[in-house]
């Protein structure tokens, strides 16, 4: 009678540990980017409804709205997005009686940083990327 040993040898379970290793070190920064586009995509789902409110706003008050009270109503003086990524600011443009509406990101996104949108509908972020990235 012959005795087998049975199971894996050390050898087997660390080349099983390092192949796992490379592969989540591949997919982990994809997974990263696919979740922050998700969240930008919020971001600029906040603006294009300010930038609506705004119209709105302007068609009854002949003048944009300052304030995130006045485009909100109330008394509230900031406004998130939905799960709380971005916050919504208010700028006046004094030179063409416009606004820019800035979504400040409240996670770390060196990329794109911080989405804003004019009056004019003119896109712009503050990262390191371009702006087809990051309004994609």
């Amino acid at each position: 009678m012959q005795l087998r040993n049975q199971g894996f040898t050390l050898i087997e379970v660390m080349i099983v540990v390092a192949i796992i290793g490379i592969l989540a070190a591949i997919a982990y920064p994809s997974y990263d980017e696919y979740i922050k586009r998700g969240y930008r995509a919020e971001g600029q789902a906040l603006l294009s409804d300010a930038a609506a409110r705004q119209e709105r706003y302007y068609s009854q008050n002949y003048k944009f709205a300052s304030s995130i009270a006045q485009l909100y109503g109330g008394s509230a003086t900031t406004h998130k997005s939905e799960s709380g990524k971005y916050s919504l600011g208010i700028k006046q443009e004094a030179n063409d009686g416009g606004y820019t509406l800035i979504a400040t990101s409240q996670f770390t996104d060196a990329k794109c940083g911080n989405l804003s949108l004019t009056a004019t509908g003119k896109r712009n972020e503050s990262g390191s990327k371009d702006i087809d990235y990051c309004w994609r």
